[in-house]
């Protein structure tokens, strides 16, 4: 199946690429989400008028990931569990627990831009965390993870 992305999907290609996908993929994922519309004659041409618009979204919102980067550097979110003796926590710190934390400090995060590849944080300490914030922006963000008293 024959797409064109409207928006940069990573691992495909960038914004006004023509990509061959599987149609399951285009169909069920891509078309629906809004990255992408079927390479057909009209959309063709419908994406060339809009080209320009698309363009400028997509650089305003790699500028607006930017600037959200500068806003989490050097930041250090605490997070507070109850732990046992040896720091080890009696639940877990996930992604969800951590971009509210950062919500609270008034920095806009989703839950979904939370990279925790080992899985949810289950001691207490200081870890670092990689967080997606666009398709060419990622960050790292401190989490402490303190005992509750």
């Amino acid at each position: 199946m024959e797409v064109i992305l409207l928006k940069k999907v990573v691992g495909l290609g960038s914004l006004g690429d023509k990509v061959s996908v599987r149609a399951g993929y285009g169909r069920n994922f891509l078309i629906p989400s809004g990255h992408a519309v079927a390479a057909t004659a009209a959309n063709l041409d419908a994406f060339e008028e809009r080209r320009a618009e698309l363009e400028r979204e997509a650089a305003a919102a790699l500028a607006a990931a930017e600037a959200r980067r500068e806003r989490l550097a050097g930041m250090t979110v605490t997070v507070a569990r109850r732990a046992g003796d040896e720091g080890r926590l009696f639940g877990s710190v996930g992604a969800a627990d951590i971009a509210e934390a950062v919500q609270a400090l008034g920095v806009d995060l989703e839950k979904k831009e939370v990279r925790l590849p080992g899985g949810p944080l289950r001691a207490a300490g200081e870890h670092e965390v990689a967080l997606h914030l666009h398709p060419e922006v990622e960050a790292t963000l401190k989490v402490e993870i303190v005992a509750e008293a």
